[in-house]
């Protein structure tokens, strides 16, 4: 962990002051008073520190500090002082990797604009977790705030309405309250400060007093004659906001900044707590632990708190693996001085959470554990309907917890004596033990004082659930429930909700289309020249080291007249797809680079750039052949590496699948003479050296005698001089490694290799002259010295960094690449190619030998040269009217002038005799327009009129005469479906995709991918704009930014240059159609606050994702974030979060297919429609491969209850007619296109009509997107994309029907959606694609 200050001294008196740092005072020496700890936290004058220290005096009492310090004694393992309890060592686990990064001071309440002030009042709300006090008081979170409802006016029986008094407000999300035995004290969960979730302690003196307003100016009597005006000002400002907040006199007990804590329960001693410490891995599914803390605390840095109750390791996995555990406990209470109760998910026990479970078989149940002897107990079986959210009555003999019972939810008792079980109340909401819920699978409950009631949450009300005890000293039910009817004003602030416009439509009109982003660079020797793969095409361009560095602009859609466009090199198809380009070292101007045909899969090109002449390379079998790699030989005759693959999802399982590996043969390359020659060059003596597949690049070195390959985090040299063993593979050798890294890049070792780091060691013969490696979406560079050593190479700032390492990217990089002689690095990012001379780094030594968490960036950069690359390609409009004009022309040999006054305008399509379900207005009985022609040019809808005239003419438009008419038949046309939230997974194949076939035959003209590869998704957007292969319009975040480790997605965003790099990464790849990012469960608010504000700058939106977290879906909503993903994991939610949800601007894609709460939604598609041999289900045969389609079928039989997709959608029902866009989003389940369908049908259950399904489709996804300007709505100037149906089939009156289209309409361009063959203009021509299937 990085270090923590330890001296206020060292701090600005703010932080000190509002929660930033109210934690990071000095430890609390063994037996220090916890008077000197309270004061240290919260005092800054002389008169404040006096003041508050009398009071702690008072509050605390000194019994309690001798109490406090006999009872505890010094851990072995940490130092701490503790009580004497056993603490699990976790198998000797260290959690010190994460954070990466330490964070910048930042306060969620001061640092981020929350400029909108929300009151309005509740009688009812959402997941409410109490207590109840001593002396009767009740206290609750709502929606991030505290309130009371005082003992004295709690009515006895339903009856009348009292008024709940709010006690802790603001900005910051409180939860989880709970009074100390002595009710004196409070303890909360907050995000306060740096926004993770802490444990906070403030004084607690009754609700009255609570809820009382505080005049904070008269604590300011003496100012601090040495402060700053300015500085007390903001002081004196800061504190009245929290005096208002109900939080001046709070102070943390723990200081987590990446795993977050909850749910802390007090000891019946009231000098320390157990809370939930929760832990994620590499998935964000959180594992919880508990942890001792105490009180006042002596733990004040991150990781600080004794573990008493760990995870434990699957049969098989090491210590090593304790980090990966995804299942853990959860909802600690004390039961007496020395056991701990808990629940736990005990049906997954193979480490990996697994999501849509049998909640009727029951998935958790409760232990008790004893901390001091180490013995668990069960004391509830999970079987039948699970156990879980346990509570203790006062005197320790009843258990209550709660349990599904056939369709109801019951709280149950259990005598700890006797044993003896009873479902007192079936009353209760559903709990969630169906889910990870680090909210509580059940929302925390209280027995009254006297244990004569439990007071509880259900249904969005506080009831009272009265207890009796019968003959034998056991609790049972007192007689009927009663709610508790009150009343609250809930005060939010919030921020204006992110959202912006995209000119996809203005971005059209352009004649030429812009390709941003590129992969597979490579260098020729001398670092001249570059060649690389954009779209479908490849390319080269020359290099001009002294031009003037560029500046990298994300927000720059204008094309750079100084820019010279990149050449495509020489094919021998010019309507091929072509990947995977390399220089052929000592000959110049020759490349090698492969061809893909879904027909006659991978061949390799020769392309001479000087001659303009491509060869044909011929000898290998059919196959998927990848990264050619000819030797640094001289003459003619060379030596080939290559990869060959497999099959796979997008290129089939079917054909030429056989031994995949790495090989090596040879050739002879062609002459250099005879200009414009094209000809064929034969491989031969072709044999596989590995039966592994690198993922990177390749490189002969020592002439062809060693092969250097490269994976994502280890570099590797082949000796192909030696002999191979029995399975005719040769010796490998680890020549560097990366930690964590997601690209490397060695260079050879040379015997003029200078090495330039900053603090060079020469201790050891290199076997690497420079490694480069991407390390957490940063690019760094280090002396080959380091990663001979066999060091693996880290840029985690602290002493575990690697040594002398040099970060050379600004914002980032990928596709790294070395001139053949080891002195330029090159990378990309967007259109620009960056390059480093790496013999200048000495010029910046000093700063990265003293820059030990940036490695000198601030000076590496004004060394490296940008240079920008233009491609472009014709745009479809263009397509579009040279196809139409040359089918006219084929079709008609006549030359007069009616001929030609039809030629003229053989581009416009007319859709005639229509019922247009507009969505002009979003109102359906404006929105129907009957009898109705849309005409389209250029892609656009340039007229929509009726069809005849007010005399009961036919309307035939004088300036279309030769036109391309359908005749829709009176039958119903809608704007195309748009799918907010898409998934696929073939984003990087070469072949055509039938994934985007799918989505397009099924009418999702549009599609937003909320997670996936950031480049290679641009370059499949590239091919499907470009006419390589058909399929929607591609928009997508990129690549997450994420809260779980893993060096590919993980980003701390811990200061603001940080949240600037991580988003000037997506926009420079897309350009004007990146508008997106995901926040994907960052724990910090901080980090998700400073991403929103660079957002605001870069004019992107935020799709963020809270997994099945509710407290941080409520924190997108108020911090502005554009829409909410997923459903939220509490299905039924009441007037709280709809108000807030409706009010803020956020939108909602529920995706019922993946629904938290309950049973997946497809479940219940797979087990209601026979996919594989539904006969309708041609369209799914037609486009999606058998072998998926066999697997998707389900004989589970599932009650409708389990199903808590359909209190959701009745929940989004709700919240759309108060004004929230809720969005259709599929999530890209199995199978694709018929399940957007069944997500439409989903909506529908909720009670939405059929019109108000196909608005969600259609106008709120785009208007979610920022897209509605362009599309969305069938009217003139909006982009003709649209759906046609046949005639009878009114999806207004059934929403099944919707699967039955008959044309499907992007951009102008029609097809048959049966078949996809083309109607329009290109009629008849289909898309091929590979054998996917055996029959």
């Amino acid at each position: 962990m990085g270090d923590i200050k330890s001296s206020k001294d060292d701090l600005p008196e703010k932080q000190l002051l509002d929660g930033r740092f109210t934690s990071i005072s000095p430890a609390n020496p063994k037996g220090s008073s916890p008077i000197s700890v309270l004061t240290r936290h919260i005092c800054i004058h002389p008169f404040l520190c006096a003041l508050l220290a009398s009071y702690a005096l008072v509050f605390y009492g000194i019994p309690r500090i001798h109490q406090w310090t006999t009872s505890l004694v010094t851990s072995e393992s940490t130092g701490a002082t503790v009580p004497k309890f056993k603490e699990d060592t976790a198998f000797g686990w260290k959690d010190n990797i994460y954070p990466i990064r330490e964070h910048a001071p930042w306060d969620i309440s001061t640092d981020f604009p929350s400029v909108r002030k929300l009151v309005y009042d509740v009688e009812e709300g959402t997941w409410l977790r109490v207590d109840v006090s001593p002396d009767g008081d009740i206290v609750f979170d709502m929606l991030g705030d505290i309130y009371c409802i005082p003992w004295d006016v709690i009515p006895s029986s339903a009856t009348s309405t009292v008024r709940a008094y709010p006690i802790l407000q603001g900005v910051p999300y409180d939860s989880d309250p709970h009074i100390s035995p002595d009710g004196t004290q409070l303890a909360f969960r907050s995000d306060a400060g740096l926004g993770i979730s802490n444990i906070w302690i403030k004084p607690w003196s009754g609700c009255r007093a609570a809820s009382e307003p505080v005049h904070g100016d008269d604590l300011w009597l003496l100012p601090n004659p040495n402060a700053d005006p300015e500085s007390e000002e903001s002081n004196k400002k800061n504190h009245r906001r929290l005096v208002r907040e109900g939080r001046a006199d709070a102070f943390k007990i723990t200081n987590e900044t990446f795993r977050w804590v909850s749910d802390a329960r007090w000891h019946p001693d009231g000098d320390k707590l157990i809370a939930t410490k929760w832990h994620t891995s590499e998935r964000t599914i959180p594992a919880g632990e508990g942890w001792l803390y105490d009180i006042p605390s002596p733990y004040i840095s991150p990781g600080d708190g004794v573990r008493l109750v760990g995870r434990s390791l699957p049969l098989g996995w090491t210590s090593e693996q304790y980090g990966d555990q995804q299942i853990g406990a959860e909802q600690f209470i004390w039961w007496g001085d020395d056991r701990l109760i808990y629940s736990k998910n005990v049906i997954d026990t193979n480490g990996q959470y697994e999501y849509s479970k049998d909640v009727y078989k029951g998935i958790n149940a409760i232990f008790s554990y004893n901390v001091t002897s180490g013995v668990t107990e069960t004391l509830v079986d999970a079987n039948p309907g699970g156990a879980s959210r346990p509570e203790i009555s006062h005197d320790g003999r009843t258990l209550a917890f709660v349990r599904r019972v056939r369709d109801k939810e019951a709280l149950v008792l259990k005598d700890l004596k006797s044993g003896t079980i009873r479902n007192i109340w079936y009353g209760l909401t559903y709990d969630l033990s169906v889910i990870s819920a680090p909210m509580g699978t059940y929302p925390s409950f209280s027995f009254t004082p006297t244990d004569d009631a439990i007071n509880v949450w259900a249904a969005g009300s506080l009831w009272t659930v009265p207890l009796s005890v019968d003959d034998a000293g056991e609790r049972t039910s007192g007689g009927e429930p009663w709610k508790i009817k009150w009343k609250a004003t809930i005060e939010k602030r919030m921020a204006t909700t992110r959202l912006s416009q995209v000119p996809v439509a203005e971005e059209e009109e352009k004649p030429r289309q812009r390709i941003r982003a590129f992969t597979e660079l490579s260098v020729d020797a001398k670092g001249e020249r570059v060649t690389f793969r954009a779209g479908a095409k490849t390319y080269w361009q020359a290099l001009d080291h002294s031009a003037t560095p560029a500046i990298v602009d994300p927000l720059s859609n204008e094309d750079n007249e100084n820019v010279n466009e990149a050449a495509q090199l020489p094919v021998l198809y010019a309507n091929a797809t072509y990947y995977s380009p390399s220089f052929i070292p000592n000959e110049p101007n020759l490349l090698i680079h492969t061809r893909w045909s879904d027909t006659f899969f991978s061949t390799f090109e020769i392309a001479d750039i000087l001659r303009d002449a491509a060869f044909e390379v011929e000898g290998l079998p059919l196959g998927r052949y990848d990264k050619p790699t000819i030797c640094e030989c001289v003459g003619l005759n060379r030596r080939i590496a290559f990869v060959r693959k497999g099959g796979d999802a997008m290129t089939g399982n079917i054909v030429a699948i056989a031994d995949p590996g790495l090989y090596v043969g040879s050739l002879t390359l062609p002459s250099p003479f005879g200009w414009g020659q094209r000809g064929k060059v034969r491989v031969r003596d072709v044999k596989r050296v590995s039966k592994d597949i690198p993922s990177g690049k390749m490189r002969f070195t020592e002439g062809a005698s060693k092969l250097i390959i490269h994976d994502a985090s280890t570099a590797s040299v082949i000796n192909l001089s030696t002999s191979p063993n029995d399975l005719g593979e040769y010796p490998t050798t680890t020549i560097a490694k990366g930690k964590m890294s997601t690209e490397i890049s060695v260079t050879p070792p040379r015997e003029s290799d200078s090495l330039h780091g900053p603090n060079t060691r020469l201790t050891a013969a290199a076997t690497v002259g420079h490694v480069a490696f991407v390390d957490f979406l940063q690019v760094y560079l280090a002396d080959g010295v380091e990663a001979s050593e066999g060091n693996a190479l880290w840029s985690k700032p602290g002493p575990n960094a690697t040594h002398g390492l040099a970060r050379v990217s600004v914002d980032g990089g990928h596709d790294l690449s070395w001139s053949a002689d080891g002195k330029r690095l090159f990378w990309l990012l967007g259109p620009y190619l960056h390059s480093l001379e790496v013999s200048r780094l000495g010029e910046c030594k000093r700063a990265i030998r003293h820059d030990s968490n940036s490695f000198g960036i601030d000076c590496v950069k004004t060394l490296l040269n940008v240079q920008e690359i233009y491609v472009a390609f014709e745009h479809e409009r263009s397509r579009i009217k040279k196809a139409a004009s040359d089918a006219f022309v084929a079709e008609h040999t006549c030359n007069d002038q009616k001929t030609h006054d039809r030629h003229l305008t053989s581009d416009i399509l007319i859709i005639r005799n229509a019922t247009v379900v507009s969505m002009i207005t979003g109102n359906e009985r404006n929105d129907i327009l009957h009898r109705r022609t849309l005409e389209i040019r250029d892609g656009v809808i340039v007229e929509s009129y009726a069809m005849y005239d007010n005399n009961g003419v036919l309307n035939i438009s004088p300036t279309a005469p030769g036109a391309k008419i359908i005749d829709a038949e009176g039958a119903m046309v809608v704007p195309g479906f748009v799918d907010v939230h898409a998934h696929w997974n073939g984003q990087d194949t070469v072949a055509s995709s039938w994934e985007q076939r799918t989505f397009l035959a099924y009418g999702c003209t549009t599609v937003h991918n909320p997670s996936i590869d950031t480049v290679t998704t641009w370059t499949e957007r590239a091919r499907v704009e470009s006419g390589s292969m058909i399929g929607p319009r591609i928009f997508h975040t990129g690549t997450i930014i994420y809260g779980g480790a893993g060096g590919e997605y993980h980003q701390d965003i811990a200061d603001m240059a940080e949240a600037r790099s991580a988003l000037i990464r997506l926009k420079v790849e897309g350009g004007p159609y990146s508008f997106s990012y995901k926040n994907y469960q960052l724990p910090a608010r901080a980090s998700r606050q400073r991403l929103i504000k660079v957002a605001k700058e870069l004019e992107m939106r935020v799709y963020p994702e809270g997994g099945m977290n509710f407290d941080w879906d409520m924190t997108y909503i108020l911090d502005g974030m554009t829409t909410v993903e997923h459903s939220l994991p509490i299905p039924i939610v009441y007037q709280d979060v709809m108000t807030l949800f409706a009010e803020s601007g956020t939108g909602n894609t529920p995706t019922h297919i993946v629904n938290y709460g309950g049973v997946f939604g497809e479940t219940h598609v797979w087990a209601h429609t026979a996919v594989p041999f539904n006969q309708k289900q041609v369209l799914l045969r037609e486009f999606v491969p058998h072998a998926l389609l066999e697997t998707i079928s389900s004989s589970l039989a599932v009650p409708k209850d389990a199903y808590q997709l359909f209190n959701t959608s009745a929940s989004v029902h709700q919240m759309t007619k108060m004004g929230i866009f809720a969005n259709i989003g599929a999530h890209g389940e199995p199978p694709l296109g018929l399940n957007y369908h069944k997500e439409m049908w989903f909506f529908a259950q909720g009670g939405m009509t059929p019109y108000e399904v196909l608005r969600s489709a259609t106008r709120h996804g785009a208007t979610s997107l920022g897209l509605f300007r362009s599309l969305g709505s069938l009217e003139p100037g909006k982009l003709a994309d649209m759906v046609i149906y046949p005639a009878g089939v009114n999806i207004l009156k059934d929403i099944n029907l919707t699967p039955q289209i008959r044309y499907v309409i992007k951009g102008g361009r029609v097809w048959d959606a049966e078949t996809m063959i083309e109607e329009w203009p290109e009629k008849g021509k289909a898309q091929s694609l590979p054998p996917l299937n055996a029959d």
